[in-house]
């Protein structure tokens, strides 16, 4: 039904993931008794939202704050799913073990889940505007008179801070867990845009890394910020702190607007380095997944395609009833 090929995305959740389609959104994750379940959620159709996402520098906007509603039920059932089991497992183990999992647990759903999935953009993004902003003006502005440089200095005292806060995080045992997950979810795309069977094998040869990944974005919003910045200067550093916060929608407008484009330009050679920055980030962010997670991915991906096959199925139907009725 659709005329041009639909770019499909999704997150990693605690112990699986989530895949959005055209019509359906289906979550599926890893029980500890080894079944995977799923949960599925058709997309309510909006016109308005529909004719907003095909405006330039206003559809990064709506597709953020789209995903962000939406990926919040998706991130519910599998953090409510997890601490039930983690519930059940208190009955079997010392209180301060017990303790300790649900402190990890939570430090999970906290940290971890919101830096994989584009939840955490638009509320990442005021923090990560406001203290380089403030740091900058606070440690370097008596020394350095150049706005460029001015700019230069905040975009690397946000990069720093961006890589140490991804670090720090990582090192938690589930938290790699969900970057894993994260990995599966690259990888069953690619190997669904290559036209290859989704089985294990086929996607496990894939790379973990892809270029319209939540995490190319942030990095690719800290270089558009620098260079957005450069033409707005200011008085002092509270002049500053808000002409950045001010300039969010522009920043991450433009920066959707070139996520786009370095995917469209991935495979013309010269070109595709414009997609590196990103495809470094997600280093951090994405693991190398097991075969039990990949068919967690895989399980998701396809319940995705089969819903959005029947409400293709049941639209054509009706069209054709319709057609029908009219002669």
């Amino acid at each position: 039904m659709a005329d041009k090929p639909i770019l499909y995305g999704g997150q990693a959740v605690i112990e699986g993931v989530m895949f959005g389609g055209r019509y359906s959104q289906v979550t599926a994750i890893r029980r500890k008794d080894g079944r995977i379940e799923t949960y599925e959620v058709f997309k309510k159709q909006s016109p308005s939202l529909d004719f907003l996402k095909k405006i330039p520098m206003i559809r990064g906007i709506v597709s953020l704050i789209e995903a962000s509603a939406s990926g919040a039920k998706h991130l519910q059932f599998a953090s409510e799913k997890f601490e039930l089991e983690e519930d059940e497992d208190e009955n079997e183990v010392s209180s301060s073990q017990a303790e300790a999992e649900q402190k990890e647990s939570k430090l999970v759903m906290i940290f971890g889940v919101a830096v994989v999935g584009v939840l955490s953009l638009l509320f990442g993004k005021i923090i990560f505007t406001a203290l380089p902003a403030f740091l900058a003006s606070v440690l370097f502005d008596r020394y350095v008179e150049n706005l460029i440089l001015q700019n230069l200095i905040e975009g690397a005292i946000k990069t720093a801070l961006l890589l140490t806060y991804l670090w720090m995080i990582s090192q938690a045992p589930l938290i790699k867990r969900v970057f894993q997950y994260h990995g599966a979810e690259h990888k069953v795309i690619s190997t669904y845009e290559l036209g290859q069977e989704l089985t294990v094998k086929n996607v496990q040869k894939q790379s973990t890394l892809h270029y319209r990944c939540g995490s190319s974005f942030i990095i690719l919003s800290i270089i558009v910020g620098v260079i957005v910045y450069s033409f707005f200067s200011y008085d002092n550093v509270w002049d500053r702190i808000l002409t950045r916060l001010l300039l969010i929608p522009v920043v991450l407008g433009l920066s959707y607007e070139l996520l786009r484009a370095t995917n469209a330009v991935r495979d013309i050679p010269v070109l595709t380095y414009l997609g590196y920055p990103g495809l470094w980030l997600q280093k951090l962010t994405t693991r190398e997944p097991t075969d039990e997670q990949v068919e967690v991915a895989i399980a998701a991906f396809k319940r995705m395609l089969e819903l959005d096959a029947r409400v293709e199925g049941e639209m054509a139907s009706r069209q054709a009833t319709f057609a029908h009725s009219s002669l």
